[in-house]
Order: C-alpha cells, then sequence, then structure tokens
C-alpha cells in the first residue's frame, strides 16, 4: 500500500480530505484517508474510455458525493469504483478493508457500467421503438442496483466526465452527452437530486446546442453569482416583511439555468422576454389563509406583471397540483416569479400525484407502484440532511430499489420489462405470441437454461424456435413454472381453444357428411340443413355435431322436413323422377358397347373414367365389361396380354334427357402443411356441391399430400374444381390422380 501523501501527489496539489470528509468522524475520515491510497495504488496511471485519468474521475466523483453529504461508505466507493478492473481478488480485498457494504457497493457500479453501451445506443437512436424505450433504460438503471447510493454515485460520475469535457474538444463527448440528457438527467430529477439535475442539464446542453446555449447564456446579461445574489437579498426583503406581521414562512429560491429557460421557450414557443421565470421565489406556509396573505405583500413589494397570476389552490389542476403563482418586476426592472403555496401542498406536488417530474416529463411515464417508490425514494433522500449517517436511513435506503420489475434484453438491444419471475417463455411471448407457441429453447447471457428459469435484470435472452408447432399443455401447469405472466397464459390457452375448435370442426364436419350421403342427401344444401335445425352457420352445425349436441335422429328429422317442404314445390313443377343410383351400382346405361347390346358394364377403379375421357372396354370373366380410359396404364398392360378381348365403347345418355351420372374419380393435392387446410379444400368442393367419398392425408416434410376420391358429373366439372383448389392459400398442385 502507498502512502497518503503518494496518493494525494498525482495532479493534486493537496489533498482535498477536508472536503471529502466534511460531517464525518475522526473514525471516519481514517477510512476516506484509507480509501485514498488505496485508489492511488490501483490506479496509478490508467486512463478511462473517455481519455480521463482514473485517479482523477474517482476523486471528483467522491467530491461529488461528499456535496450530497451522503455516508463514508458512498464516498468511499465513488474513490474505489473501478478498482475491480484493475486489482487482483479486488472483491475480498474491499470486504477485508473497507467492509461488506463498500465492496456491494462497488460491484453495484460495476454492474450499471455494463449498461453504457445500451443507454448510448438508445440515447443516440432516432428510430421511435428505439426513443421509446428511454423510459424503461431509466427505470432498468434502478431496478438493477440493490442498493439507491449505487445511482447516486453513478449520477455523480456522469457530472464529473461532463465537468472533464469542458476543457476537452472531443466527438465522443457528443454521445455522453445525449445518453445523460435521455437517462441520467431525468433520473437526478425523479430523485430530487436537484444540484446535479441542473449541472447534467446545462453542460449536455452546451455540448449538443452550442450556438443556443450561447445566445441564451448572452441574453443572460448578468452571471450566475449575481443572480443568486438577487434571490438571497429578495428573500431577505421578503422575509423581512412577513415576520413583520407574525406570518411564519420558508423561503426557497435560486435562478432558473440555461437549459430550463430552452425548455420553457421551445415548449411554449414563446420569446426569452416572456420567460418570468428565470428568478424565482418559493414561499412555504403553514395554513391556506398565509398563502394569499404572503401574496399580497409580494404584490405590495413588487409590482404585479398583468396575466401572470394563476390561482390552483382554488382551481387545482387535474393531478390535484395546488399553489399560488405570480410574477412581479423586481426594483431593477427586471421580472421574479412567485410561488406560495402550503408545507402540506408542497409535499404532495413533489412526492405525491402531482409530483414536479410528472408534469414536466408527462404523465403515465411509469404505473403506480413505480412512482410510489419514486416518491419514497425522494423522501428518503430529502430526510438526509436530519438523519444522514443513522443507521435506520441507511437501512430503508438500501433497500429501496425497484425490485418488483425484471429488465431483459434481446441479443439486439432491445430492453423488455417483465414481472418478477418471469421466464424464457414470458419474454418469447412479449416478443411477439408466434415466437412464443413456437418456443423450444433459451440461451441466457449465452448459457443454455431451461425454459422454466427465472430471468434476472440486465440478461441477455436468445429465443430458440421451431420452424412451426405450438406450445406445450405443460406450460398451463402452474407447479412446473414455465409461465409467469397473464398475457402469455392467455395466449396458449388461445392457441389451444383455436386448436380444440378445429379438431371439433373436422369431426362435426365428417359425421354430417357421412349421414347425409347414408340417407341419400349426399348433394343437399348443408347451409338449409344448419338453417333448418337453428344453426347460424354451417360451422356452428359441424362443432355442436363433434361436441355430440346434434344427434343422428335430429339430422333425420331435419333432413326429412326438408324433403317434404321441397316435395308441393316439385309437384307442381311436374319434374321426372330422379332415383337414387347406388354407388356400387351397374354403370348400364352410362355407357355403349359398340355391337353389342345388354352387356354387363362397371366403371374400372385404377382409372375412373368420366366423360368425354376416350375410352374402351375389357372383356373380364364373371364381371361383365370392364371400363378403362385407352390411356391406363393397367388397360395397357391387360390389352398386350388379350387384346382378343378388347372391344370399342363410348359413352351414352348424354344427348337425351336422362339425369346426369355421378362418376366417381380421384385427385391428388400437394400443398405446404398449415392448420385448417383440409377444411378450406373440402368447404370449397361443398360449395361446388361435389360429393366426397374418401380422403386420405398424410404429411411429410412441412408438405401435405391429400388425396380425394370425389363424385362428379363429368371432366369439365373436374377441371372447374381442380382449378378452384390451386387457389387455395398454401396449395402448390392439384392434378387427376
Amino acid at each position: 500500500m502507498v502512502s497518503v501523501t503518494h496518493a494525494v501527489d498525482r495532479d493534486v496539489a493537496a489533498p482535498p480530505i477536508e472536503l471529502l470528509a466534511e460531517g464525518l468522524t475522526p473514525g471516519e475520515r481514517a477510512v476516506i484517508e484509507r480509501a485514498l491510497a488505496f485508489a492511488a495504488e490501483a490506479y496509478e496511471d490508467r486512463v478511462l474510455g473517455t481519455g480521463e485519468p482514473v485517479w482523477t474521475h474517482s476523486l471528483g466523483c467522491a467530491l461529488i458525493v461528499a456535496s450530497l453529504r451522503l455516508d463514508v461508505d458512498t464516498r468511499v466507493a465513488a474513490l474505489l469504483f473501478s478498482v475491480e478492473e484493475y486489482v487482483e481478488n479486488a472483491r475480498e480485498r474491499l470486504e477485508a478493508d473497507f467492509g461488506e457494504h463498500v465492496a456491494r457497493l462497488v460491484s453495484g457500479l460495476r454492474k450499471l457500467n455494463r449498461l453504457r453501451v445500451l443507454t448510448r445506443v438508445a440515447a443516440a437512436a432516432t428510430a421511435p421503438e428505439l426513443r421509446a424505450q428511454t423510459e424503461t433504460l431509466r427505470k432498468m438503471l434502478l431496478a438493477m442496483v440493490e442498493d439507491i447510493r449505487v445511482v447516486l454515485v453513478r449520477l455523480a460520475s456522469r457530472t464529473q466526465t461532463l465537468r472533464y469535457y469542458t476543457d476537452i474538444d472531443n466527438e465522443r463527448r457528443l454521445n455522453v452527452a445525449r445518453e445523460v440528457l435521455d437517462i441520467y438527467a431525468p433520473l437526478a430529477n425523479r430523485l430530487g437530486v436537484w444540484q446535479l439535475k441542473w449541472e447534467l442539464e446545462d453542460l449536455s446542453f452546451r455540448f449538443l446546442e452550442p450556438e443556443t446555449y450561447r445566445r441564451i447564456a448572452g441574453m443572460l446579461d448578468e452571471r450566475r453569482s449575481e443572480r443568486e445574489e438577487f434571490i438571497q437579498n429578495a428573500i431577505a426583503r421578503l422575509r423581512s416583511e412577513l415576520e413583520s406581521i407574525g406570518i411564519k414562512a420558508e423561503i426557497q429560491g435560486r435562478p432558473k439555468h440555461i437549459y430550463s429557460i430552452y425548455n420553457k421557450m421551445r415548449s411554449k414557443k414563446i420569446d426569452f422576454s416572456q420567460v418570468y421565470d428565470i428568478r424565482a421565489l418559493r414561499v412555504l406556509v403553514d395554513e391556506v389563509r398565509d398563502c394569499y396573505t404572503v401574496l399580497g405583500i409580494v404584490h405590495q413589494i413588487w409590482r404585479p406583471i398583468h396575466k401572470e397570476y394563476d390561482d390552483y389552490i382554488s382551481r387545482p389542476k387535474g393531478n390535484n397540483y395546488q399553489s399560488l403563482h405570480t410574477a412581479v418586476l423586481a426594483g431593477d426592472g427586471r421580472a421574479l416569479e412567485v410561488q406560495v403555496r402550503t408545507h402540506a401542498m408542497h409535499r404532495h406536488a413533489e412526492l405525491g400525484v402531482a409530483a414536479h417530474w410528472r408534469y414536466k416529463e408527462g404523465a403515465g411515464a411509469g404505473g403506480s407502484e413505480y412512482d410510489d417508490k419514486i416518491a419514497l425514494l425522494r423522501s428518503l433522500l430529502s430526510w438526509k440532511d436530519e438523519v444522514a449517517g443513522s443507521s435506520r436511513w441507511l437501512e430503508q435506503i438500501k433497500q429501496a430499489s425497484l425490485d418488483d420489475t425484471v429488465y431483459a434484453l434481446t441479443p439486439q438491444g432491445r430492453v423488455i420489462d417483465l414481472p418478477r419471475g418471469a421466464t424464457p417463455v414470458d419474454f418469447a411471448y412479449r416478443l411477439h405470441t408466434d415466437l412464443g407457441h413456437r418456443c423450444r429453447g433459451a440461451k441466457v447471457d449465452g448459457h443454455l437454461v431451461p425454459l422454466n428459469t427465472g430471468l434476472k435484470s440486465g440478461q441477455t435472452v436468445e429465443i430458440t424456435s421451431a420452424k412451426e408447432g405450438g406450445p406445450s399443455r405443460d406450460w398451463l401447469d402452474a407447479r412446473q413454472g414455465y409461465v409467469a405472466t397473464v398475457h402469455a397464459r392467455r395466449k396458449i390457452r388461445q392457441y389451444f381453444s383455436a386448436l380444440d375448435e378445429e379438431d371439433l370442426l373436422a369431426r362435426g364436419r365428417a359425421y354430417v357428411i357421412r349421414e347425409m350421403q347414408r340417407d341419400g342427401h349426399g348433394q343437399a344444401s348443408i347451409e338449409a340443413l344448419a338453417a333448418r335445425l337453428g344453426f347460424k352457420s354451417a360451422d356452428a352445425l359441424f362443432i355442436a355435431a363433434g361436441r355430440s349436441e346434434v344427434g343422428l335422429r335430429a339430422l333425420q328429422t331435419a333432413m326429412r322436413e326438408m324433403d317434404a317442404a321441397a316435395a308441393p314445390a316439385a309437384e307442381a313443377a311436374k319434374p321426372e323422377i330422379v332415383v337414387s343410383r347406388s354407388r356400387s351400382g351397374s354403370s348400364s346405361g352410362k355407357v355403349l358397347i359398340v355391337g353389342v347390346g345388354n352387356l354387363l358394364t362397371s366403371l374400372s377403379r385404377c382409372c375412373k373414367p368420366a366423360p368425354p375421357d376416350a375410352i374402351k372396354g375389357f372383356v373380364t370373366r364373371g364381371r361383365g365389361v370392364s371400363i378403362h380410359r385407352v390411356d391406363c396404364r393397367d388397360f395397357r398392360h391387360l390389352a398386350d396380354r388379350h387384346p382378343e378381348r378388347v372391344i370399342a365403347a363410348e359413352w351414352g345418355g348424354q344427348g337425351g334427357d336422362e339425369q346426369p351420372s355421378a362418376f366417381s374419380v380421384d385427385i391428388a393435392v400437394q400443398a405446404t402443411d398449415r392448420q385448417g387446410l383440409l377444411r378450406d379444400i373440402s368447404e370449397l368442393l361443398l360449395r361446388e356441391r361435389i360429393n366426397v367419398t374418401a380422403v386420405n392425408t398424410q404429411s411429410k416434410k412441412s408438405l401435405a399430400y391429400m388425396c380425394f376420391t370425389l363424385e362428379v358429373g363429368g371432366v369439365a366439372q373436374l377441371q372447374n374444381a381442380l382449378n378452384l383448389i390451386r387457389g387455395v392459400k398454401g396449395v402448390l398442385d392439384a392434378r387427376r390422380g
């Protein structure tokens, strides 16, 4: 270990021990001295990525922390923020020399440093989806630490970096300034660390908008110190007037900083001369009646500005904010804003629903639980002047972290916020429902983990998915812990509900069609049957049949009623009586055998001919004449072996009044496999009034192969059906078998 004297020799003329140890006990001062020596030995001449020496940065950061009057552990952690990168077994040495609390704070700072790339990317992004994550990143910074003092040291560190850049013209400072303005300055605002907030904002604004900064600074034709002197004189005068009439009041005031002036000019679209709160006072009293008394005194001392008075006590804002606002002209002719409110109103404005950061940054930035925790953190910080160093304050502030949300990252750096206990399955469903359905594995920080692993803030999660498929029903078993979010559980249930309905639909459709064919109503309207049974659609009938809510007797009764209703109309039209043909009966009357009469004929099952296919007959033993298409491979084989048994044949009954016959044909369909494919093709055939007598399907490598046996009136009807099937989503080919 090197001596304290050696530590101070590094670019520092004299030890800043008095500032670093301000407000501490002699024993705590000795701890600071040991920390200075440890830091000097660890950092040596090392330099940060910003170009600033590590020693200079740590010393400046610790001085800022000391100015916030934080405890000795926080000041030591600021000095030793980076020792884990340069010292072997740093954690053990920190615990041995400075205690477990300091070691935890230093580890927490190192964890936050890992977010530097993410915060820089989000701050520099212009795409809406990335810019929208800024608020999530702010929450993540708080959620990733177990001790809120880590965030305070991080704010001090960013402040020191900006101070360093004031003398260094480096392009890197633009990225740091954008990161600070979007991420860290709003956090300082929400935590009520005003002395850091205005410096973070002003320095960032100075780097990002140098011309605008200089213009506003030029319009402020007095130095900040002069403005502060004016404020102190105004406070003294107003306090004297109030004491003379017996009103006890707390008066606060400070000059408005440049970035705040710029924001007001930009948001309200006003000129610099219309900004009346460049210098402002806030008066806190005990009673509401005292507010109006103070207002009267203010208007007696200084001349009020017309139309710059607002009474939010009698007419509170929508968020229940209450205060009196007025603007007056001081003795030097410049504007002074004065706010008057009670202590209760002030507590509500700072820590309650109407907190200052809410109406400055926009309502709805976070949920009520998050807002309540921010209020708790700010209240803890406001107590530090009274109870700093007490064990009660330290214990409360250490446990005030936002521990109810997990902030995980995608491999691309997108932040996903999930409730504590969330798993990779929840993460996948949060990204996209389809990704959740197809989730099969996960990597967390590059390591494979079970799907029911609980996620932690800051972890990077990569989902492995299948090309097709759905979730597992095991995911809904709470005992196995696969799913923790309501969103994921709802999506999984919706998937299985739709899947069950699909199965019911297919099962019910097959049942209804089979019973209609058995009853001789294969070509009847299913929509009419559904309406007869009181259903709004054919699908509703199918689902009810699949659930066994519609039985065979109900179907038969409805079909008989349909026949009875159609009978009077049929009698009036005197149509020919149609006799149902047996599907397996003779084909006599369909085919004419040239030169021979009254022969038993049958259509072959191998090629299933239909008019106007070119056909020939083959005389079989005991089964009459088998009719084949002339291009049938089986027929050509038979003809080669027994040419004497081949006879000529042609289609008959095509020109008279005979009812058209139904011919059985096979078709083959190849398609990309998906849910609902069979349903869509079946419904198409039903609309075309084509009876399906058999279906055979199989899936292989994401492709579906289907074979349908249809009953058609001829090739023209078949070709029309094939053309329609080819238009179904996912169908690659449809052809005659």
